[in-house]
């Protein structure tokens, strides 16, 4: 599974607590104050939820598109053969489908989709769609240079394309239910490798093949089947049909307004999106046909978007919301205490906040980089954000753990992160040797957390030459940008599934569509390549620990703080509980009920 983009400091958000094999300690939240409900759980009715990030596309899979807010209305569109739940143990959805392990050598996987599973346009869910998840995130057919000059790129992926890229073309049965995968080499995360957000199938192949010029889902699978295995070092003529695919697959389901074409968003989960305002709200409704997962409670959630925590807690403290998960600070939470009727969960989420550096223009030059780094204020940035709701709370310094996972104190030890304890403006202008580089760094400039954060940085940094440009963008818009060069540096987070070890790969592997400042190491390459083929989780944590240190032997950028996040919600719905990893709360939407 991979990791997900968000905008706020919060809890599970965050960048890339990368070690995904050992978070299940973390565990969930604790209340930090509750009022019982009163009455009973009903069936029907509407419940609000309030999120920070703006929604802007049916497909969060794409490198683009793998947003918290994005991924969480896929999840509720969407079902699939399992999930994950608050105790990061993966459930398998029986109704849904089934899948196994036939052989250990090779590794395969058979797949079965059961009878009755179908799109809310009435087509049946097929095998061929998950052929089509398939191919989307194992870049089996991708043939270009690392430099991009030669060769295809087709599907864009969030995912590390690691372990699924190596297996055999899948098969397909006669009837199109069952699929069949089997792997080339071992693979570490087999269990969850199917699947967009959480498992679900949530892209019809039926549609992508109409937009391609195709008859149905078995024209495109065919048209795959026909194709070689891409390969950089002989790249083929680009397949035209399949780019046209791809390309719509990539781009065609991006839109912060609800499409005329109902076949851009199609349900094949509890929920189906009935209403959206741009930036501010979605409307999702039950989808009738449904009964191949989880039942869901409420007839009705509404999601509205509010960047600001004390806007999410006045609109809960008025009834105008009955969910919310706002930015997290000590204010936020005495705020939340206060209120009456109201249940608050906080903990640590498998998250942390994080500076990224380009390594190309003005950062191409390594001791600019760690110039850059030293002037970072992180406990300065920690004081501000973190330090009143978490007293113990020190700056992260680890890019694949945190604190709490068994190979935190070990990796930070050894993997160099010492020499950033503190700011050092005298080393920095050393470095810099009396050059003063133009940096524009991106961040949503709708996050309080996120502004403090560089206004703290450009502040710091100017002291040692350095002329920072503000490169803020919007809630809807920040997370399209990254990876696109028009900045230097960046503050965002990744959040963590909670299983798994594909997200390292994810971010940190050479030409990976998540890693948006091209980071690139050989050895870490190799390092990730073993890992992901490694299913004993001592020799996992071993090889995370190598990795930890080559990034920051790269001067690759800053973790800045695990996140600590808060869900509070009123007595008005039941059914809600707190999740540390992406899903937040939503991880069981079809629990929430009215009172």
């Amino acid at each position: 599974m991979r990791f997900r983009r968000i905008s706020k400091v919060v809890g599970v958000a965050a960048a890339a607590v990368l070690a995904l094999s050992a978070c299940a300690t973390q565990g969930g939240g604790t209340a930090a104050s509750s009022s019982s409900s009163s009455g009973a759980a009903k069936q029907g009715g509407s419940a609000t939820v309030v999120e920070v990030n703006a929604f802007n596309t049916f497909n969060s899979n794409t490198a683009n598109g793998n947003t918290d807010i994005n991924s969480k209305i896929s999840y509720a569109t969407h079902m699939g053969f399992y999930y994950v739940d608050n105790k990061l143990k993966v459930v398998h959805n029986d109704k849904f489908g089934s899948y196994e392990k036939t052989s250990d050598n090779p590794l395969t996987v058979k797949y079965t989709i059961n009878d009755g599973v179908k799109w809310s346009d009435g087509t049946p869910v097929t095998a061929y769609d998950v052929a089509l998840n398939w191919a989307a995130n194992s870049g089996w057919f991708d043939d270009a240079s690392a430099d991009g000059k030669t060769g295809t790129s087709y599907f864009s992926t969030a995912a590390s394309t690691q372990g699924l890229n190596n297996t055999n073309f899948p098969d397909v049965s006669s009837d199109g239910k069952t699929f069949t995968l089997t792997y080339t080499t071992p693979y570490s995360d087999w269990e969850t490798a199917i699947g967009g957000n959480n498992g679900t199938i949530d892209i019809p192949a039926h549609i992508v093949a109409k937009h391609a010029g195709l008859s149905d889902a078995k024209a495109l699978y065919d048209l795959m089947k026909g194709m070689k295995k891409g390969d950089p070092s002989s790249p083929q003529p680009v397949n035209e049909t399949l780019k046209k695919a791809a390309d719509f697959y990539n781009t065609g389901f991006d839109t912060k307004t609800l499409p005329t074409d109902t076949s851009l968003f199609l349900s094949n989960g509890p929920y189906v999106v009935k209403d959206m305002v741009p930036d501010q709200s979605m409307t999702l409704v039950r989808n009738k046909d449904y009964n191949w997962g989880p039942a869901a409670h409420l007839d009705q959630i509404v999601v509205r978007y509010i960047g600001s925590a004390p806007a999410q807690i006045q609109a809960l403290k008025n009834g105008e919301a009955d969910i919310i998960a706002p930015q997290a600070s000590s204010d936020t939470i005495q705020q939340l205490k206060a209120l009456q009727g109201v249940t608050v969960d906080q903990g640590n989420q498998l998250s942390y906040d994080h500076v990224d550096l380009n390594f190309s223009g003005v950062f191409a030059d390594q001791n600019v980089r760690t110039a850059f780094m030293l002037t970072v204020p992180r406990q300065d940035i920690l004081t501000k954000l973190i330090s009143q709701m978490d007293p113990n709370a020190k700056p992260l310094d680890s890019q694949i753990f945190v604190p709490q996972q068994a190979g935190y104190a070990d990796s930070v030890k050894n993997n160099g992160s010492s020499a950033y304890d503190s700011v050092n403006i005298d080393k920095a202008k050393q470095l810099l040797a009396g050059k003063t580089p133009t940096v524009r760094i991106m961040y949503n400039k709708d996050n309080p957390n996120r502004v403090d954060a560089y206004t703290l940085i450009a502040a710091s940094a100017a002291k040692a030459g350095f002329k920072v440009v503000d490169g803020g963008l919007g809630a809807s818009d920040w997370g399209k940008a990254l990876g696109n060069g028009t900045y230097d540096a960046s503050i965002f987070g990744w959040i963590n599934p909670g299983v798994g070890v594909s997200g390292v790969p994810q971010i940190f592997q050479s030409g990976s569509g998540s890693n948006f400042n091209k980071f690139s190491d050989p050895q870490a390459d190799a390092l990730m390549k073993q890992l992901i083929q490694t299913t004993d989780q001592a020799k996992q944590v071993s090889l995370e620990q190598q990795i930890d240190a080559r990034i920051w032997a790269s001067s690759y950028g800053l973790p800045l703080f695990q996140a600590v996040g808060v869900d509070a919600y009123s007595n008005r719905v039941t059914g809600v509980q707190y999740m540390p990893n992406s899903s937040g709360v939503w991880w069981n939407y079809w629990d929430w009920a009215t009172t």
